[in-house]
């Protein structure tokens, strides 16, 4: 494995393109049509392609969380340890604010600004508990059973949340930060932050919890265990 300063590097990076690339896109789609479902869908698509980049390229050298409520649940589950599971998550959070400083600079914008777009109510929060959930329950279920078909799993999964959740899944709590520091298509208000980073936490216990119990083997039940020894 490699050392944690390498580890939190990737977690940095990775982040950092994440949300350039969510806020990025969100600007370039802006500026390019009126349309708002063509927005959205101008950023749906780069944010899927990216996430299948990064965790294929930098999954191998930090496991790719790239999100704070990811490194919460291996933190429960005990597949990383708890001082570091908190440097991934400052790491994350950095990263993240870099990218909507890198995306800024990139289209000619204030380096440094604060989101005006209202994101809140219960819907928002149902659907970001919902959004984490599913990221959440997919990387697990690709553990268990298909852990190659993660990059393309997680990206096809936040793809499609960005459309089928009326938060438009941001799924992650450092990239809400992050997006609180951009006035552009991707931004949401600071005072809107703690409803959606506590719905996103909750999902994602939700779904630890739940693939705890669906996605755990099963033990030999006494009867497949005499069959086996009665064929020895």
């Amino acid at each position: 494995m490699p050392n944690l300063s390498r580890r939190l590097t990737a977690e940095a990076l990775g982040t950092a393109m994440l949300v350039a690339t969510v806020v990025g896109s969100g600007i370039m789609a802006d500026r390019l049509t009126n349309d708002v479902a063509l927005s959205l869908l101008g950023n749906t698509i780069p944010t899927g392609a990216i996430l299948v980049v990064l965790i294929t390229i930098l999954g191998p050298i930090s496991g790719a969380h790239f999100n704070p409520a990811v490194t919460m649940i291996f933190a429960l589950r005990r597949e990383i340890e708890a001082n570091g599971a908190l440097l991934y998550i400052l790491a994350q959070i950095a990263g993240g604010i870099a990218g909507t400083l890198l995306a800024h600079a990139m289209f000619e914008l204030p380096i440094i600004e604060v989101s005006d777009t209202a994101r809140t109510g219960t819907g928002q929060w149902i659907a970001e508990a919902v959004a984490a959930f599913g990221l959440v329950f997919t990387i697990l279920a690709c553990l268990r059973f298909r852990p190659n078909a993660i990059p393309w799993l997680v990206g096809l999964y936040i793809t499609a949340a960005y459309w089928f959740t009326a938060s438009t899944s941001f799924a992650n709590p450092a990239v809400a930060i992050a997006r609180a520091l951009s006035n552009t298509f991707a931004g949401i208000r600071p005072i809107d932050l703690p409803g959606f980073i506590i719905a996103e936490l909750l999902g994602a216990l939700l779904a630890m919890g739940l693939a705890s119990w669906m996605l755990a083997e099963q033990n030999p039940t006494p009867q497949a265990l005499n069959k086996l020894k009665g064929a020895e």
